[in-house]
């Protein structure tokens, strides 16, 4: 009997239909997210002579998504600043500074009046040079609390992260892909199980009513069907629930603690670093605000650089020399202070500390608040991924039907 059964075609031919289902399962969720997240660049012409991943895509959507709904309630700029430790970043740049005050003076005062300079004897020069590293310290001490102050007047927070995302758009696949790591392979391997289980209903209803469109029908139900549970089972119930002697809730939920530590660790080193920030403050959109509080301690230096020889040299100079003399260091300033963050090693214990205070926040963040951390890569777009399911489900229903069981059309 069983062999009997085994050498049937028609018995394999009706297995084939839950297995068939089940590939289609799998592989419709997994060119689902492969179209998801690649290729990071456009080929041909995108929407409808080409591809990009959707991601890649509207990577600036997605990071000022990710700013408004995620970075919004981890704190201010303020207390993440805060956090990087304004004193440690002054020490840093007087390290960084000192050994190059004499180059930084003459290059300063060879630009602007480079025949007074030249005339100096070197003594002075040297007395200048001191002058200008005994105030360096404190001046940046003070400059560093005035900027914690007045941070939010100076930096755009989602100018920082879409810059940096459209600069490398791989920044925002990574942060999906590694946060959603576990999501994303449920995703594609639940294919297998729920096209399988749909498929056993489909071999059901073919056994008992041939029509031509039952296959094609059911591959659209499995490639749309599969990709939907999937979604739902990520993200739902947002709270844990008991059934039974089960407790469910969406996996990417259950996961808030292990998400939270890659995430802050992509988001410390890639976007909001010491670096990002001051190149922010000193040439992005608020920069004027930042170049008022430079320029009042640039002051500071350059009064006790000239000493009581400012008088003189204002009446010899003349005020709009010595004005164009304190613009051209704030320029220098700042230019010394953006290079003085390349330290990789100073960026990365920066981001350690901004880190821990980051993840903190997020891992006690509701999940009404937290699932919107992923959520984005889904609802840009979900409609489509799923009905480019429901497409491949019934391309291979179609095929199953001519070449497995030599049906036609009508």
């Amino acid at each position: 009997m069983i062999e009997h059964i085994l050498g049937n075609v028609e018995f394999w031919k009706y297995l084939s239909i839950p297995v068939v289902a089940a590939v289609v399962g799998w592989s419709t969720n997994w060119v689902a997210i492969k179209l998801l997240f690649y290729p990071i660049e456009p080929i041909g012409k995108p929407p409808f002579f080409g591809w990009q991943g959707i991601i890649p895509m509207k990577a600036a959507k997605m990071a000022a998504i990710t700013t408004d709904t995620t970075l919004s309630r981890l704190g201010s700029l303020q207390e993440v600043f805060r956090a990087m430790e304004p004193d440690r970043i002054a020490q840093h740049l007087v390290k960084s500074i000192e050994p190059r005050v004499p180059d930084y003076v003459n290059w300063v005062m060879l630009e602007e009046n480079p025949d007074m300079w030249n005339a100096l004897p070197g003594a002075i020069k040297e007395i200048v040079y001191e002058i200008v590293r005994k105030r360096l310290p404190e001046t940046l001490r003070k400059m560093l609390h005035d900027i914690g102050e007045n941070i939010e007047n100076m930096v755009d927070l989602k100018h920082i992260v879409v810059t940096q995302v459209l600069a490398d758009r791989n920044i925002i696949n990574r942060i999906f892909l590694e946060c959603g790591d576990a999501e994303f392979k449920f995703i594609v391997r639940s294919g297998i199980y729920f096209g399988f289980l749909f498929g056993l209903v489909q071999m059901a209803v073919w056994y008992f009513y041939q029509e031509w469109w039952i296959l094609p029908l059911f591959g659209i139900i499995v490639g749309y069907a599969t990709n939907w549970i999937a979604l739902r089972i990520i993200f739902q119930p947002l709270h844990p629930k008991k059934i039974g002697p089960f407790v469910v809730q969406g996996l990417f939920l259950k996961r808030q603690k292990e998400v939270a530590e890659v995430w802050t660790g992509i988001v410390t080193r890639e976007l909001i670093t010491v670096h990002n920030l001051i190149h922010e403050m000193l040439y992005g959109p608020k920069s004027e605000y930042t170049q008022v509080v430079l320029r009042k301690h640039i002051r500071e230096i350059v009064d006790s650089a000239l000493g009581l020889a400012k008088p003189l040299l204002q009446f010899t100079l003349g005020a709009k020399q010595l004005a164009k003399i304190e613009h051209t260091a704030t320029e220098k300033a700042a230019f010394i202070t953006a290079s003085a963050f390349d330290d990789r090693a100073f960026t990365e214990e920066r981001a350690r500390i901004v880190q821990r205070l980051l993840q903190e926040r997020m891992e006690a963040l509701s999940s009404e608040e937290f699932q919107y951390l992923l959520r984005p890569a889904f609802q840009e777009d979900e409609l489509k991924l799923i009905i480019m399911g429901a497409v491949l489900g019934f391309l291979a229903g179609l095929a199953q039907l001519f070449f497995i069981f030599g049906k036609t059309l009508g």
